[in-house]
Formats: structure tokens, C-alpha cells, sequence
């Protein structure tokens, strides 16, 4: 086997000289009691980990008790206890989450994922404000994850027809707080991170996060992510009626990506020549790329924030942000077996090969948002109402560019299936041609939401979103001489409705209606002329319909939310063959049905439990595609029917011991009603996978951590793409050791 290829250079340490910052914690000060009273001491119920009862979202006009809509918070405190670096490893907390693979013998750049049968891919937010780019998202500057189901155009406009993620970055404070951490784990894996927060006077302090990481990737040969992140943020008036926030975030990624391997020798692999479907696996640690693949991704993000407290209960806040990602990638992909030799025995199958194709990504993502709302609360005709309302303006661009194609003097586009080599000549890209396709979409909204108290029973929450939408979708040759010009521009209406009953002070049963549409293009930029197309401006828009009922509780002197939900969403206007005329219509839907169950909290002071399951049946209805509509979809990709997620640590003086597991149930490729035993690996068998964690505290300023990933080294498909020929595996059993600082 070919030596494995690494770099010659390495990610700058400069930053590590942010651990020098050591600042002395500010004490709290407390207000005399008055001499007409006896001496009360006040304390503030501490914060509980793992359980969150707001959501930084200023259009929840409800604690999330009363919020008629499942909502998953995921705290820092679970992010930081499983080492959970990615976005994607964060997400493994919560329930109906599943990842996707890319195609064309391509793999997905960036996070790539659905909840409830739907994509999350362009549903995904920070701070409030949508976030395009792809790119592989990092945890260190985040505060909390907020995972919001069942359909939300009212809150986030297009899309989002079974929810959105919202990503809330860690922001400066009042007080000094200084934290550090040093990773060192297998697979080479090297990590720093730091978070400064300084106090600046009486109203004002900066905060900086920091991160730098150079590793492999377990279980992969040649396969690397190396990247440095950067989060500032400045705050001033802190604690007074008008408060500024400024801050930005800068990611640099230089990673080699990773195409997969074939799937042959896997449970359910079919080829036509029997040699080739019994053949054993290939080594899971092969690489089928090339050495000169890599991926450069750059992100950079910058925001302001404006707050102002007109007094009696109302707030008036302003954001603006701009933002530019962009993506460099050459990745090498895998496509059909060849073999040699003819009639039943062929020859050593350590001749057989295996095709490569290339792919050149090279794309800009851009934004500019901005929001104006109010929050407040008033009485009007004896009835209490808390109020979010506002406008936002939002510029959306994406541009792909187009890249010359050079085959050097021996080049292949083979490699051998089992014993591949990194340093084969393949084609290679060169500069760009000129010729670029993109769009641009601009976006004009207005939005509500009111809870209103009846009595301390009962309440309303509604919501409601307009959206003044235009798309452009433009592409040019070479030469400059444009070839597509594609608009649309219409008005989507997107809305949402729940009652609550409290049946007691810590509990809350409620029943909601909500909205969401997706307009063509909606997802990608890109419209289309073709009659069969969903893209087709041509077209309405999907409609997405949910409707919910559940109940939460806290328990345990509210140190502990259970919550139940049962829902159901249907997606309606997908495009179908109508079988009778042969024409394209709008009548194809999807629908998800199912319920979940969750309980995050703390059992004692010293056991804390974040566990979650839902269960749910996803189908495709009337969706005929081909001659007259013969051939029938009825089912959903990658829905598993069940998912489940538990981690639970307990602290016994200065250790900290944590467990979890995974389990995802089968999850289908071939739902056209094409026979499984002739459709190469039909499906991604269930599996669990379970972890470890045990910490300990050596004082006050200094822990240690060791997680223990895929702890009984379960191999397990994680991913498959659509042809079933190349996919994934799960991680194998893998280690981090952390130390983490306090100063």
C-alpha cells in the first residue's frame, strides 16, 4: 500500500497565545435589606444543565413549557461533555436526524442532513438570519443549538417544511471568564481552543473565541480536516436600556475530502456477474481519491446588533449582517466496477478496477440581512399579550464558477478496487474558463407572532409571515454571452397557530396548526424551463401543512422537561405523470407522521439525562414519474421508522462518568417498488452505537476528559448514496483525551 500523504505545513499556533489572558473573576454585589425587615437571603435557582426553559429566539413570545411547537435545545455543557467538535456530532442528540451523501460519485460538501423526511440543508440559521455556504460547521463559538420541528415558514419564511436549526454564537458579557482547552486524540487528532471574556468598565466587555485543529479521520487513510476558527464580539451598554453588540466570525478550512468506498461485499450488494456479488469488502481504510484533492473553504461573517428597552415591557432591536463563504474543491468520486476475464471464473479480482470520475466545486455564497423588530407586552380588552413583530430584508447571492479540464500524458480514470493508489496521474482543473451560473434571490418580509393569556390556563399563540420574493437565476458562457435568464418573483404567506391548557403550574398540553412554502427554486438558486421540473417558475410553490398535539412537564422542582408530541406533515405540489394524460402536474405529496418522546434535565443534583425518541412513517403519495406515469415512489430516503438518542453522565465527587447511545432503524434507498435483491445495497441497516465519557476535576482551574467513541466498535453503514454503489462507514472505536483550564 502507498505511504499515506500528509502536508508540509500545519495550522498557525499564534493563537494558542490567547491562553496568556488571566483575569480574576468580579464579585456579585447584593443590596441591603431594609431595617423594617428581617434578614432574607435571596438566592437564584442555579441554571440546570442539559435544560434550557427560553429560547434565544425573539419571536418565541412563550417560555418553551408553553410553546406549542417541539422544540430540542442542546447546551454547550452537552456539547462540551462528548467532545462533540462538528455540528453534525452535536446533532447526534437529537432524535429524527438523519445524513446524507452526495451523487454522480460525488459526496455533499458541507453539512448535509434532513429531519422528518425533509432537508435541513438551506433551513439552517445563526442568530436568527439564514446561513448559506457549504461548509463543515463548527461548535466552538457556539452558546446552544436550537432544533425547532414541525413546519416554521412563519418564523423563517421559505422552506423550512419540518424545521429549521437556529445557531447561537457565544456573545461578550459583563464579568471575566476565561476558559482553554488541548486536545489530543487518535487518528492523529490535534485540537486547541480558547474563550476570552473580558470586562471592559461598568457596561462593556469583549469576548474571544478561538480554535485551531489539524487531524485525520479515524478509520480513513489520506483523509484530513485541518481548520482555525475565530469569534469576536464587542458589547457596550450592558446592563442599561441600549445595548450594542458587534461580532463576526471567520472559519479557514483546508481539508482533503473524502469520496467513500464501493460498496461491494456489503449486506444486499447485487451484480450482474456472480463473481463480482460475492466478492469479499475492500479494506475500510482505503482511499480512492487523489493526492492533489483537497478542500479550501473561507467564511466570514460579520453582525451588529442594536437594543433598545422603551420601557414598560417592549424592546426594539435592529440587525444587520453581511457574509461571504467561499468553497474550493476538488474531490476524485467512484462509479462502476470493471473486471477481467469472461465466462464464470474471471481473473484475480486484485486486477479488477474501479471508475473515477472529478468534480471542481468553486462557490461563493453571499448574504446581506437585515432585521427590525419590537418584543413587547401589554393588556388589551383584560387579556394579556406578549408580542413579536418586524420586518427583514434579506440579499441572497450564489455564484458556481467553471474550471478548465487538463488530462496530463498517462493520466487514468481507474483504480485498482483493492489496493488503490492516492499518486495515480488523473486529470486535472485549471484556471477559470469565465463562464459562471448562479442566482440571486431578495427578500421582503413582513412577520407576527402574539401569545395571548386568557387566564392562567389558557392561552393562543399565532403567528404569521408575508414574503415578497424574486428570484434570478443567470448563467453565461466563456465568452461572457449570457445562455439562461430565469425570474420569479411572487408573495409566499406562511403561518401558525396553537392553543395551550395548563393544567397545573409546571405543565402544559397543547394542540398547533402551522404552515410553509417553498417556492420553486427555493433551495438552490436555480429555476428551470423544463415542464417536468419542480424548479419550473412556472409552478406554485410546495405547500407544507403540519399539525401537532403534545404535552411537556417540568418535574423535579423544574429541574427535569419531559414532553410528548404526536405529528403530522404533509407536503403537497410536488411534481407527478399524471398516467391518463402523460402531463406533468401538482398533485405528488410526501407525508411524515409519527410521534416523540423526551426527558432533559437533571434526575438528582448529581445525574443529568438528555434523552429523546420518535417514531415515524414516512410515504410519497401519487408520485408517478415516466411514460404515463408507470413508474410509482411511495416511499422516503434515508427516513428511518425509529431514532433514538440518550446520554446521561453522573458526578461522584471529582470524577464525572458518562454513557450514551445511538440507535437508527433501517433506512431505505430503493423505494420505487424495484426489487431489493437486484438494486445493489437497497437499504442502510439499523444499528446502535454506544459511548463513553469520564472526566476528572484536579481542582478548581484544571479537568481532564476522555471520551470514547463507537465504544464496542460496531462497523455500521453510516452513509449510502443514491445508487447504492459507495458508501460511508461510522467511525470506528476511537478516543479523545481533553484538558480544559479555567483562569
Amino acid at each position: 500500500m502507498a505511504r499515506k500523504h500528509r502536508r508540509s505545513s500545519r495550522p498557525s499556533a499564534q493563537l494558542l497565545a490567547l491562553l496568556a489572558v488571566a483575569v480574576p473573576a468580579v464579585g456579585i454585589a447584593q443590596t441591603s435589606p431594609s431595617n423594617t425587615l428581617p434578614t432574607v437571603t435571596v438566592k437564584e435557582a442555579p441554571e440546570v444543565p442539559y435544560k434550557a426553559d427560553e429560547s434565544a429566539n425573539p419571536k418565541f413570545t412563550a417560555p418553551l413549557l408553553d410553546t406549542p411547537k417541539t422544540v430540542q435545545i442542546i447546551k454547550k455543557e452537552v456539547i462540551e461533555e462528548q467532545g462533540a467538535i462538528t455540528l453534525m456530532e452535536a446533532l447526534r442528540n437529537t432524535p429524527g436526524i438523519t445524513m446524507q451523501m452526495g451523487e454522480n460519485g460525488n459526496t455533499s460538501a458541507g453539512d448535509t442532513f434532513q429531519l422528518r423526511g425533509f432537508s435541513l440543508q438551506q433551513s439552517t440559521f445563526v442568530d436568527g438570519i439564514r446561513d448559506l455556504g457549504a461548509i463543515t460547521r463548527d461548535t466552538f463559538n457556539l452558546e446552544q443549538i436550537e432544533v425547532v420541528k414541525g413546519a416554521a415558514g412563519a418564523e423563517t419564511g421559505r422552506g423550512a417544511a419540518s424545521g429549521f436549526l437556529n445557531l447561537v454564537t457565544k456573545q461578550a458579557h459583563l464579568g471575566d471568564e476565561n476558559s482553554a482547552s488541548v486536545t489530543l486524540g487518535t487518528a492523529k487528532r490535534k485540537r486547541a481552543a480558547v474563550d476570552l471574556n473580558k470586562q471592559l468598565g461598568n457596561e462593556s466587555a469583549i469576548r474571544i473565541n478561538a480554535m485551531v485543529q489539524d487531524s485525520g479521520v479515524d478509520g480513513r487513510d489520506y483523509v484530513e480536516n485541518t481548520g482555525q476558527g475565530l469569534g469576536l464580539s464587542y458589547a457596550t451598554g450592558l446592563g442599561t436600556p441600549t445595548r450594542i453588540h458587534l461580532y463576526s466570525q471567520h472559519i479557514r478550512q483546508k481539508n482533503v475530502p473524502d469520496g467513500g468506498i464501493p460498496s461491494i461485499g456489503f449486506e444486499g450488494f447485487f451484480n450482474a456477474t456472480p463473481a463480482v456479488r460475492n466478492a469479499p469488502k475492500v479494506d475500510r481504510e482505503n482511499y480512492y481519491g487523489s493526492v492533489n484533492d483537497r478542500e479550501k473553504v473561507e467564511a466570514d461573517m460579520l453582525t451588529a446588533k442594536v437594543e433598545h428597552d422603551l420601557g414598560a415591557g417592549t424592546t426594539v432591536r435592529n440587525i444587520t449582517r453581511v457574509g461571504k463563504t467561499h468553497m474550493d474543491r476538488t474531490l476524485t468520486g467512484i462509479n462502476a466496477i470493471t473486471t477481467t476475464g469472461n465466462g464464470a471464473v474471471l481473473a484475480n479480482p486484485l486486477t479488477w478496477n474501479i471508475s473515477r470520475s472529478r468534480q471542481r466545486v468553486d462557490q461563493e455564497n453571499e448574504i446581506f440581512a437585515n432585521q427590525t423588530s419590537v418584543n413587547t407586552e401589554f393588556n388589551a380588552g383584560g387579556l394579556e399579550h406578549s408580542l413579536a413583530a418586524g420586518v427583514e430584508l434579506l440579499h441572497e447571492k450564489q455564484t458556481s464558477f467553471t474550471h478548465s479540464t487538463v488530462t496530463p500524458a498517462g493520466a487514468v480514470t481507474f483504480a485498482n478496487l483493492y489496493n488503490p493508489n492516492p499518486y495515480d496521474v488523473v486529470s486535472q482543473f485549471g484556471p477559470r474558463t469565465g463562464a459562471k451560473s448562479g442566482g440571486t434571490t431578495n427578500t421582503i418580509a413582513l412577520y407576527a407572532f402574539d401569545t395571548v393569556k386568557f387566564n392562567e390556563q389558557w392561552s393562543l399563540t399565532g403567528g404569521l409571515r408575508l414574503d415578497r420574493y424574486k428570484l434570478r437565476t443567470r448563467a453565461n458562457d466563456a465568452a461572457g454571452v449570457l445562455t439562461t435568464a430565469l425570474d420569479d418573483s411572487r408573495t409566499l404567506k406562511s403561518w401558525s397557530l396553537g392553543t395551550t391548557y395548563k393544567p397545573a403550574e409546571n405543565g402544559s398540553i397543547y394542540a398547533a396548526y402551522a404552515t410553509s412554502e417553498t417556492p420553486p427554486g427555493g433551495n438552490n438558486f436555480t429555476l428551470s424551463s423544463q415542464d417536468n421540473n419542480q424548479n419550473n417558475a412556472a409552478l406554485d410553490p410546495q405547500e407544507t401543512k403540519s399539525i401537532e398535539l403534545g404535552t411537556k412537564w417540568d418535574l423535579l422542582n423544574k429541574r427535569l422537561n419531559v414532553s410528548a408530541a404526536i405529528f403530522r406533515i404533509e407536503n403537497d405540489k410536488q411534481t407527478s405523470t399524471d398516467p391518463v394524460t402523460n402531463t406533468v402536474q401538482q398533485f405528488g405529496k410526501t407525508r411524515v407522521q409519527g410521534f416523540e418522546l423526551s426527558a432533559v434535565g437533571q434526575i438528582t443534583n448529581f445525574w443529568q439525562v438528555s434523552a429523546g425518541l420518535a417514531k415515524t412513517s414516512t410515504k410519497q403519495i401519487d408520485q408517478r414519474s415516466g411514460t404515463n406515469g408507470a413508474t410509482i415512489t411511495d416511499g422516503v430516503r434515508w427516513s428511518p421508522d425509529l431514532t433514538l438518542t440518550l446520554w446521561t453522565s453522573y458526578q461522584l465527587d471529582k470524577w464525572t462518568m458518562g454513557v450514551g447511545t445511538r440507535y437508527v432503524s433501517e433506512q431505505k434507498r430503493v423505494i420505487n417498488g424495484a426489487n431489493p435483491a437486484t438494486q445493489n445495497v437497497p437499504n442502510i441497516p439499523s444499528y446502535w452505537v454506544a459511548d463513553a465519557m469520564l472526566g476528572y476535576q484536579i481542582n478548581d482551574k484544571v479537568s481532564l476528559r476522555l471520551n470514547v467513541y463507537n465504544l464496542f466498535d460496531e462497523e455500521y453503514l453510516s452513509v449510502l448514496n443514491n445508487g447504492g454503489s459507495r458508501l460511508a462507514l461510522g467511525t470506528p472505536r476511537s478516543a479523545m483525551l481533553t484538558a480544559n483550564f479555567k483562569f
